[in-house]
Parts: C-alpha cells; structure tokens; sequence
C-alpha cells in the first residue's frame, strides 16, 4: 500500500474525527472534569476502543457484526444506556458540594470509560465496512488484507488520538483558569453531563 493511497484516505476519513459525535463530546466532557489528566486518559481510552475494532476488523468479525441489524442495534442500545449512565454520574457529581479536584479512582475510571465510549459507538465499525474497503487492493491472502486493514486503522486511530489530544488540551486549559472553585467544578461537571446526554441523543439518532 502506497503512501498517496493512506494520504488520500487520511483526507477522506479526518471530517468525520471533526465531527461532533459521542468520542468527541466525552473527551469534552472529560477534559472540563478532570482537566489534563482526565483528558489524556479519556483520548487514550477512545484509542484502546478503536484499536479494539481495528483488530475485530482485521480478524473479519466486524463485517459479521456490521451485516446483522439486531447486532448493531444492540451495540448502539448499549452505548446509548452507557453515554446516560455517565451523564447521571456527572449530574449527581455536579449536585454535590466538594473539591474541585478529582478523585485518583474517579480519574483512572475515564480509561476504561473512554475505551466503552468509542468500542460501543457504531460509527467505527461502520468505518471499517463501508470506507476501509475502498482504499484496500485485491490480495491473494487473507494475511494481506489483514495487513492493509491495519494500515488503514493505524492512519484513523493517529487521526482520532491528535485530535482529541488537541481539543481535550484546549478544553483543560481554558477550564483551568478558576480551577480552586468549588462553583467552577459543579457548572462545569454540569455542563459536561450535558454534552453527554447529546451525545446519547445524537447517537440514537442515527438508529
């Protein structure tokens, strides 16, 4: 695979990582919560996920689940549920008078809460199935399509983790200048279960 095949697809897929979705408004959510840190676990957890469906992609499985309805309405079920079990988290969190700082536990949760974020987001096996394929040469073997799926992913997977590595950054930044206020914490916990609960919606949507 040559590199103006990976460029032009690079060209093809960043839109779609700019597009306000579920993995974009966590990361948000996450980077106004819990700042830096919760940032880089919330981007890193989004790359876990996504790696994830590239090797399901790469093994075939996900061209199983992308060809069955019931399948992929459950995922986005789940994900639903899940981005609305989040929300409620930060809505009870932002009720509750405390410290602006989160807590270590809380801050290690945002990994696996940004990996459950994006592997449940249908979007990216429908990546897989419907563009991948476009870029990808006819090879004799099975290990060859395998490498060229890979490749692809390894291109959409360092486009989605600069992104959000950007935007959770300028989030953390600017929600660091009243970062000692109590007030600050609760408005912003608050408005980043909000963004949550668009991203549930707007991902049900697509249903």
């Amino acid at each position: 695979m040559d590199s103006s095949t990976l460029l032009l697809f690079a060209a093809t897929v960043l839109p779609l990582v700019c597009t306000p979705g579920p993995d974009m408004l966590f990361v948000v959510a996450q980077s106004l919560a819990g700042g830096h840190q919760g940032a880089v676990r919330a981007n890193a957890g989004i790359v876990l996920g996504y790696t994830a469906h590239s090797m399901l992609g790469a093994l075939g499985v996900a061209a199983i689940v992308a060809t069955s309805p019931m399948l992929l309405d459950v995922l986005r079920l789940v994900g639903i549920a899940y981005l609305a079990y989040l929300a409620l988290q930060m809505f009870r969190s932002a009720m509750r008078p405390g410290t602006a700082t989160l807590e270590p536990a809380k801050q290690r949760a945002s990994l696996v809460k940004g990996f459950l974020t994006s592997f449940l987001n249908p979007k990216g096996i429908l990546i897989y199935i419907a563009i991948l394929p476009n870029f990808m040469r006819p090879s004799d073997s099975a290990h060859g399509i395998a490498i060229q799926a890979l490749a692809l992913s390894a291109v959409f997977i360092g486009l989605c983790a600069t992104v959000y590595a950007v935007l959770g950054a300028t989030i953390a930044t600017m929600g660091r200048k009243g970062a000692a206020s109590d007030r600050a914490r609760r408005f912003g916990e608050g408005f980043a279960g909000g963004l949550l609960v668009f991203a549930a919606i707007k991902m049900g949507s697509r249903a």
